[in-house]
């Protein structure tokens, strides 16, 4: 039968609360029944006056709402602001009634920049939350994934500075250059002396946001960006986290991060990368360190008509390379950058039949490189080729990838609106946290729902085997 709505609706009144009003399953629910924010209470009140000035806003409400904008991949906290207004879910998760007045889209923002700034505040609100799932039994955090996503800054890549920059000097770079001479030493060469000069390059600087740093990978388009550098464990837990500029490599930013997992997580034994992460320093680093590495394949660099360095075989005691048609190549030098280079003599290149499908150099000789901590490489590789190898790595597009996948799909974190690598940060530490509230909360309400079904069914089973037992 046709009908058609009337709009008397619109003027109904009623008594109501907000507790009727929000949805039983309703996910703010789920949070605010699993997740214990009180001990905001504790990281916060240094930060405010217990004599003096106007009554704060509860610091839990305070957090609460960029919570709710990194929870539901809201835009900005103007827009934030306005549907606090409007959702009741939303008003009843910060403790607000219909009276009460939402605050103002800049609360938080002078809150941050008067109180917040400078603080580890947001890092330490994710390590808690984190706490929170350990306590449940959820975190198995001896195999972590790691990896590395850029987001695009909120700088216009039309405007820019072009500057000289000093290149960052290498976390490893004293012991690399110690070793370096050491071989130098042995092989009876003149060790390198120390150079005062630094090294320089030409770097494009944002004049909106001088933190980010420019990006380009492929079909990508050239942005300024953030790099992001996270770790999760097997299930998919956030374990932590750092910010940097978007032009610096996977295999800088890895250390940060590495020496912040250790910290937090001594039991680590098993760390998981992409090809990024796939250098002699990084495996040099985990073998010392006593864990285990995994990478992938990675495909060999240079001509496809050449002969690549796998054809070269190397002879591990006697330190000399064989080519394809048995002649040595014999070490030559080491360079700044730890790689040593082995090299054949002309005569042997000269009259060799392969000559055209090993080198196309000018001098027809043949070098190949070899860095000094390759060793350490060559034994991490042997992981990839074992079938827990294999089935390992391949659970990265289920974790660490599915999480990335998430975050910017859902929780707007393709770009950031803000400014800095201090707030790039807290978005990044609000954000992950987000995730691993959402994930814990539907989890314990999974749980809680199986337990009351099993329940109900001992119940109905019991009052079954009562009323037989009446009958009888």
């Amino acid at each position: 039968m046709f009908r058609k709505q009337t709009m008397i609706g619109r003027s109904q009144m009623g008594f109501y609360s907000l507790e009727d009003l929000v949805p039983q399953e309703h996910l703010l629910r789920h949070i605010d029944q699993y997740v214990d924010f009180e001990f905001i209470y504790d990281l916060v009140r240094d930060k405010y006056s217990l004599e003096q000035g106007r009554p704060s806003l509860d610091p839990v409400m305070l957090i609460k709402i960029p919570i709710i904008q990194y929870l539901f991949g809201i835009q900005s906290m103007r827009q934030t602001i306005k549907e606090i207004k409007v959702n009741v879910a939303y008003r009843w998760f910060l403790g607000l009634d219909f009276q009460d007045e939402v605050p103002h889209f800049t609360t938080f923002g002078k809150n941050y920049s008067w109180r917040f700034k400078d603080t580890d505040l947001f890092e330490q609100i994710f390590y808690r939350i984190l706490d929170q799932v350990f306590e449940a039994k959820l975190v198995e955090p001896r195999l972590v994934y790691l990896d590395g996503t850029h987001i695009k800054a909120h700088a216009n890549r039309n405007k820019f500075n072009n500057q000289e920059v000093a290149v960052e000097a290498l976390i490893y770079q004293e012991a690399l250059e110690k070793e370096i001479n050491e071989v130098r030493v042995k092989a009876e060469k003149k060790p390198f002396k120390k150079s005062e000069e630094k090294d320089v390059k030409n770097n494009k600087v944002s004049t909106i946001d001088c933190n980010s740093g420019w990006f380009h990978k492929g079909e990508h388009k050239e942005v300024f960006a953030y790099s992001a550098q996270v770790a999760c464990d097997t299930h998919g837990w956030v374990l932590g986290y750092t910010a940097d500029r978007g032009n610096l490599h996977d295999s800088r930013t890895f250390f940060d991060l590495y020496a912040k997992l250790i910290e937090k997580f001594p039991e680590i034994e098993t760390v998981v990368a992409d090809a990024g992460y796939k250098t002699p320093a990084i495996a040099k680093k985990l073998i010392d360190d006593g864990r285990t590495g995994l990478f992938p394949y990675t495909r060999p660099r240079g001509k496809k008509e050449l002969f690549r360095k796998r054809d070269f075989i190397y002879d591990y005691v006697n330190h000399t390379y064989t080519c394809p048609n048995g002649k040595q190549l014999i070490y030559k030098t080491t360079r700044r950058d730890g790689y040593q280079e082995y090299r054949t003599t002309k005569a042997n290149c000269a009259t060799c039949p392969l000559l055209a499908q090993c080198t196309s150099s000018q001098n027809k000789q043949k070098t190949v490189f070899r860095h000094i901590w390759q060793l350490y490489l060559d034994k991490i590789e042997q992981n990839r080729l074992t079938t827990w190898g294999k089935i390992t790595y391949k659970r990265r597009k289920e974790t660490i990838e599915r999480l990335f996948g998430t975050a910017k799909e859902h929780h707007n974190l393709r770009y950031t609106h803000e400014n800095g690598r201090d707030k790039m940060h807290m978005k990044l530490g609000l954000t992950f946290a987000c995730l691993n509230m959402k994930k814990l909360a539907e989890i314990m309400a999974n749980r809680d729902r199986g337990k009351a079904g099993i329940f109900n069914f001992w119940m109905i089973f019991k009052v079954i085997g009562y009323q037989k037992a009446q009958i009888a």
